[in-house]
C-alpha cells in the first residue's frame, strides 16, 4: 500500500528488462516473489530506527556491498538512505537517492545522495530551498505504466452505477477527501444519479466514514476499503477525482488516465505535470470544494464534456511508461558513477 515501495518495484524489474543487473535489500514483504520472478536478487536489512539495528544493518549493508559489488546503490526511503551512506562512502560506491515525500522533515536527508532524483518539477524547486544544490538534483517524472507490477491483473471493469466517481488514494489528511465529499454532496443534490466509490485505507478512514454517513448524500457513497488492486475500480469509473493537499507525483495518476478515466485533480506539487498541466486533466485549486464540485457538474450534465476529457487523458500517455522512467534513471546513475569515479581518482 505504499507508493515508495511499487516505485521501487517497477523500476527495478524495468531495469532488469533493460539488462541491468539488480539487486533489492530491504526487510522483505509482499513483492519478494514477484522480485524474485524477474530475476531480482533479495537481501534482508533491517531497516528498524533504534541505534542498535542500525548500526547492524549498517555493517550488514556495507559487508553486503563488498560481496555484490553495485556500480550504484539507490535509496527510496530516509532510513534506507541514512543506512546506505557510509557503507557507500566506505566502500567507494555511487549512492543515488529519490526523493518522494518531499514535506516530511527527514526529507533533507535524501541530499545525503552524490546524485538526488526529485519525482516532478515541484518536488527538485522543493529541495533547493532545503539547501541541496540544483547541480545534484535530477528530475524523473514517476510514471508507472506497463511496470511489471500491473502484470496479470485483471482487466475487467468493476461493476458500478452510473454516474461513477471513484476516489483511489490512502486516506490521510493531506488527500483532501473531506474536499471531495462535500463537492460530491453538493452535485449529488441536483443529480441524484450521481455515485461516489471511495477506495483505500488509512488512519481516518473511520472518521470520513462517518462524515459521510452524516451527509444527504450517505447512500451514494461507498467505501471500499483497501483493494489489493484497485485498478478494475478505475476501469468501472467514468470520473477519477484526486484532491489533494499536498502530493509530490501519485501513482495513481498514472493507472487512473490508463484507465481511460476522466480526471480532475488539485493544482499541487506534481500533479499538475503529471496531468499536462491541464491538457490531460481538469486542475482545480486546493481546499476548493466548489471547485471540484464545478467540475463534477460539468462532466455529469454534460456527456460530449465527458467524453472529450476522458480522450484528453490519453494525451502524452506513454511519458507514464516506467520504460521512459527506467532508462532516465539509467542515465542518472551514469552521472553519479561517473562523478565518483573522478573523486577517486582524484
Amino acid at each position: 500500500m505504499n507508493g515508495h515501495v511499487h516505485a521501487a518495484i517497477d523500476l527495478a524489474c524495468a531495469q532488469v528488462e533493460l539488462g541491468h543487473t539488480v539487486a533489492m535489500a530491504s526487510q522483505g514483504g509482499d513483492f519478494d516473489a514477484l522480485l524474485q520472478r524477474n530475476g531480482i536478487e533479495t537481501f534482508v536489512v533491517d531497516h528498524e530506527r533504534r541505534p542498535g539495528p542500525v548500526l547492524k544493518s549498517m555493517v550488514g549493508l556495507t559487508t553486503l556491498l563488498r560481496r555484490w559489488r553495485p556500480d550504484v546503490v539507490h535509496a527510496h526511503m530516509m532510513t534506507s538512505a541514512v543506512l546506505a551512506w557510509p557503507a557507500c562512502k566506505l566502500t567507494r560506491v555511487a549512492l543515488v537517492t529519490t526523493v518522494h515525500n518531499e514535506f516530511e522533515k527527514g526529507a533533507i536527508l535524501m541530499g545525503l545522495g552524490n546524485r538526488v532524483i526529485a519525482v516532478s518539477a515541484a518536488v527538485a524547486k522543493s529541495m533547493q530551498k532545503r539547501g541541496i544544490s540544483a547541480a545534484r538534483i535530477d528530475v524523473v517524472l514517476n510514471g508507472t505504466i506497463g511496470s511489471a507490477r500491473m502484470t496479470g491483473r485483471s482487466e475487467v471493469p468493476k461493476a458500478l452505477d452510473h454516474p461513477a466517481i471513484v476516489f483511489v488514494g490512502g486516506l490521510h489528511p493531506r488527500k483532501g477527501l473531506p474536499d471531495l465529499l462535500q463537492a460530491f454532496d453538493a452535485v449529488h443534490a441536483q443529480h441524484p444519479a450521481v455515485r461516489l466509490y471511495v477506495v483505500g485505507d488509512g488512519p481516518t478512514l473511520h472518521t470520513y466514514a462517518q462524515m459521510a454517513r452524516e451527509m444527504a448524500s450517505a447512500a451514494a457513497i461507498s467505501f471500499t476499503g483497501p483493494q489489493d488492486d484497485p485498478y478494475p475500480w478505475m476501469l468501472g469509473a467514468d470520473i477519477f477525482v484526486l484532491p489533494s493537499h499536498a502530493d509530490p507525483a501519485p501513482l495513481v495518476l498514472s493507472e487512473a488516465r490508463e484507465a481511460g478515466c476522466a480526471v480532475i485533480a488539485t493544482r499541487v506539487d506534481g500533479i499538475p505535470e503529471l496531468l499536462g498541466q491541464g491538457v490531460s486533466g481538469i486542475l482545480v485549486p486546493p481546499r476548493a470544494p466548489d471547485k471540484i464540485a464545478d467540475a463534477l457538474r460539468m462532466l455529469v450534465t454534460d456527456p460530449s464534456q465527458l467524453q472529450a476529457w476522458r480522450a484528453k487523458s490519453q494525451s502524452d500517455i506513454d511519458n507514464l511508461r516506467i520504460e521512459r522512467v527506467a532508462n532516465e534513471t539509467i542515465a542518472v546513475y551514469g552521472r553519479a558513477v561517473g562523478r565518483r569515479a573522478k573523486r577517486s581518482a582524484a
